[in-house]
């Protein structure tokens, strides 16, 4: 309990004498006005700077004003104490102090360091016990200030000096404030019309401006630190600044609520008049007999709906309560359509819905081989998939994540699925979403509210069990409306979407069923979070002969129909579709070279529509003709490569190619010159490898001599083409140590690795297509990291018998591998002074500088 309130206890006090805002003054009942002088007796007065011992009452939360009763309810022990020994004296007089904000509390025993050093002298003038307490009605006398204390236990007792009435100081500027604060009074009281006529004529009759501010200060909620100010005020100047700034805001509260109260009524006013007049509207309609039409029969309707429905419990449970909202609202009502919307989406999705999966396993295989040439390790993880379902239909759908180039049958791959499942297909693009909204949807709060990506697609579906693309995961993007990725992150997690609340619904959705396959180019850009929930299954380019097997097999015929003809009036043979294949489209997938295709077809149709023949054959010879020049001419093995250039392979988005790495020597230069668009990474493997051949020269047969006399450039053409990461480090080791050594490069072998400065080869990625890169070039010859062992099984057969594979772990096992073991041009000596020393770096610049000045 409060150490002292001014009612039975603290939140009677806060809600009464403190005034919960604009009503203060229209509380029943109301504080009294001011005491006039003359009610005082004469015990009670003290002469200002008057010093004398009294026992403290502590107030909690409330500051009580000279010229003022309240009542007060003293409930502890202490303050009951106080109380007691201010009833044995002849004047009934206490100091009431307020305890500072955040002080005291439930503490039982207040300190006096908590307490101000300002209170007000009050006089006793009734008192009545209670079984807990002890209520009293005081009348506030002077101000005091505490002195000193002299006592703590078993009550606060203390010195204290009776202070001086404020002052003023301006007296015109105290008349501005009376007179406004005045005119204040008066508009607050006509905002207020329930005010009793006695309290009324109180407060407008006041003549004492400081006894005004202190009745505004008991009435009115200034909270207790403004109200602690007004009691410190030494003059009358600041004491109304005060008063006036609280009394300006109080009725500027109160005026907004009339306007709001205003308003509302209106709004009832005409609300009821509706009312009156649809009620009449239905009853002519139903004495027409047109009353089917109306709110009424769609409410039933809707209910007949509900009853019907195959909902689970807590569903149902929402349904029922809306639709009872719905029935009481007219149909005019702007709620009454924002409730029928989100009934009609609660009743029309697949709550328990679901399709029946086809568990023929020759079946899916047979569709998966017609719609799609080769990815054997896909094919196999559908047919698992479909294998766990037959065995435990209560299984949970995978989440598989489809990564690869443009163009590989990714999106019409997540087609074949649902074919052979025998499901459902829904396709959801996320390229350059950036709203989370899109995929949770908007709550109903908002005008034009509606559900999430998700819930839309199942409800398009009709089940709860569909194969779902989320085509371009790693296309999604960020902005200040949220984070469509971090959204997916329950999505695709098993353990948590069985749950899924989109924000329109607020009902818990179960997408454990639905089947998820998202698509990518890259996976770099997919947040860690949400590649971790997803199984990834790479899809590689296409070799040349895969290439073929999928024109053959699917881009021709479809072209033919496509374009008007049938299949005896067109043909293709195989050595065209190479030629398009390797000169005309430059890609990883298959999607420009069906572009290329369908070129060729619109020209044949167009032969055979003007009747010029009856069937058109296109060979390698009429490509030209048809497409007019190559657009590409891929890197070709060079035949002869000289010292210092070696041939890497490299992976992009667009599939696997060749580059050649070339350095040459700098006379009279010094450290290593990068040339070509490098990335950071691979500067830095030009920059290991040039480090370990240096740290190593003796084991290689290099002159060490030659590093200080020598500059090194290091380029890879193609220079307009960005290029980076760690697989160029063994490629770039063999052209400098090629360089240094003499011995060349062999021209028929190509290599991939990174290094590091211990001398280890590291594994790299996109091993498939840089070999299918290395062999469309002429190369037979690759050398690997011999971790990369492993990935050369996906590595077509046909390719791979006609390739020679060296893997290697160290640098030295991978020079050995790619130098000729005949020095072909010895390294030029170093730079030599007429002693036979060498010349440090420092004496060859000085030199060459002395030459360019001459």
């Amino acid at each position: 309990m409060a150490e002292e309130t001014r009612h039975t206890n603290q939140d009677t006090d806060q809600a009464e004498t403190s005034g919960a805002s604009s009503q203060a003054l229209n509380q029943q009942p109301a504080p009294p006005p001011p005491a006039a002088p003359d009610d005082r007796q004469p015990a009670e007065r003290r002469d200002a700077h008057d010093v004398f011992d009294i026992a403290v009452l502590p107030l909690q939360s409330t500051t009580l004003f000279p010229g003022t009763v309240v009542p007060l309810a003293a409930g502890r022990p202490r303050s009951i104490a106080a109380v007691e020994a201010a009833l044995a004296t002849s004047e009934k007089l206490i100091a009431c102090v307020s305890v500072r904000e955040g002080r005291g509390g439930e503490v039982e025993a207040t300190p006096p360091d908590d307490l101000y050093q300002i209170g007000t002298l009050v006089s006793i003038k009734r008192m009545m016990r209670a079984p807990d307490a002890i209520q009293l009605i005081v009348l506030g006398t002077e101000r005091v200030r505490v002195v000193g204390w002299s006592q703590t236990d078993p009550f606060l007792r203390a010195r204290v000096q009776v202070m001086a009435p404020p002052r003023t100081i301006d007296a015109q500027q105290v008349e501005a404030l009376w007179r406004n604060m005045q005119s204040l009074i008066q508009q607050a009281l006509a905002l207020l019309p329930q005010v009793p006529q006695e309290i009324r004529a109180s407060v407008l009759g006041a003549t004492d401006p400081v006894q005004l501010a202190y009745f505004l200060g008991s009435v009115l909620n200034l909270g207790l630190e403004q109200e602690q100010a007004m009691l410190e005020a030494e003059t009358v100047d600041e004491l109304l600044q005060i008063a006036y700034a609280r009394l300006a805001r109080e009725l500027e509260i109160m005026e907004i609520r009339s306007k709001i109260a205003n308003e509302a009524q209106s709004e009832m006013s005409k609300a009821q008049r509706d009312y009156i007049l649809r009620e009449q509207m239905k009853a002519i309609q139903k004495e027409l007999g047109d009353d089917e039409g109306g709110e009424r029969a769609e409410a039933e309707m809707m209910r007949e709906r509900l009853d019907q429905a195959d909902l689970p419990e807590e569903v149902r449970k929402e349904a029922e309560r809306e639709l009872k909202r719905m029935e009481r609202l007219p149909a005019a009502a702007p709620d009454y359509h924002v409730i029928r919307t989100y009934l009609e989406y609660v009743l029309e999705l697949p709550w328990k819905k679901s399709s029946e999966d086809k568990l023929d396993l020759a079946e899916a295989r047979r569709i998966l081989d017609e719609d799609h040439y080769g990815l054997e390790d896909i094919k196999e993880r559908i047919l698992e998939f479909l294998a766990v379902i037959k065995l435990r239909p209560t299984s949970k759908s995978p989440i598989l994540c489809f990564a690869g180039p443009p163009g590989v049958g990714k999106t019409s791959l997540g087609r074949s699925i649902a074919r052979a499942l025998g499901r459902e297909f829904e396709r959801i693009s996320l390229g350059g979403m950036r709203d989370e909204a899109e995929l949770r949807g908007h709550r109903r709060t908002y005008i034009g509210s509606m559900p999430g990506r998700i819930i839309q697609s199942l409800r398009r579906a009709g089940v709860n069990n569909p194969v779902m693309m989320l085509d371009e995961i790693d296309k999604l993007g960020a902005d200040y409306r949220g984070d469509p990725a971090s959204a997916l992150l329950e999505v695709l997690d098993p353990q948590q979407n069985n749950t899924f609340r989109d924000h329109y619904l607020d009902l818990p959705f179960d997408l454990s069923n639905v089947f998820f396959i998202a698509t990518a180019n890259q996976l770099a850009p997919i947040p860690p979070p949400l590649r971790d929930r997803m199984e990834i299954i790479q899809l590689a380019g296409y070799s040349d002969q895969e290439k073929l097997h999928i024109a053959l097999q699917y881009l021709v015929p479809r072209q033919i129909i496509e374009n008007g003809l049938r299949e005896e009036q067109f043909s293709i043979t195989d050595g065209a579709l190479m030629l398009i294949a390797s000169r005309y489209t430059r890609e990883a997938g298959v999607r420009q070279l069906e572009r290329t295709i369908g070129s060729v077809v619109r020209k044949a149709a167009l032969q055979v529509a003007q009747g010029g023949t009856d069937k058109v054959t296109v060979d390698v010879g009429d490509i030209k003709g048809l497409l007019g020049a190559p657009r590409f001419y891929p890197e070709e093995a060079r035949k002869e490569l000289p010292a210092g250039v070696a041939t890497g392979m490299a992976w992009t988005e667009m599939g696997g190619e060749i580059l050649f790495i070339e350095a040459t020597l700098l006379p009279g230069g010094s450290g290593l010159t990068l040339t070509g668009q490098l990335g950071e990474v691979m500067q830095e493997s030009a920059r290991a490898a040039r480090s370990y051949l240096w740290s190593h020269a003796s084991e290689f047969d290099i002159d060490p001599a030659m590093f200080k006399s020598y500059g090194s450039h290091v380029h890879v053409p193609a220079g307009a083409i960005p290029k980076d990461g760690p697989s160029a480090g063994v490629a770039m080791t063999s052209a400098l140590a090629s360089l240094m050594t003499g011995r060349r490069v062999r021209p028929d072998t190509a290599m991939t690795g990174e290094i590091t400065l211990s001398g280890m080869v590291f594994p790299v990625g996109g091993v498939k297509e840089k070999v299918l890169a290395a062999h469309r070039a002429g190369i037979r010859r690759i050398v690997l990291p011999a971790r990369n062992e492993a990935d050369s099984e996906d590595i077509p057969e046909d390719v791979r018998q006609q390739l020679e594979i060296v893997y290697v772990g160290r640098i030295g096992e991978a020079l050995d591998a790619t130098l000729e073991k005949v020095v072909f041009s010895p390294p030029p000596p170093p730079f030599a002074l007429e002693d036979g020393r060498e010349r440090t770096m420092s004496q060859v610049e000085t030199e060459a500088m002395r030459l360019r000045k001459a």
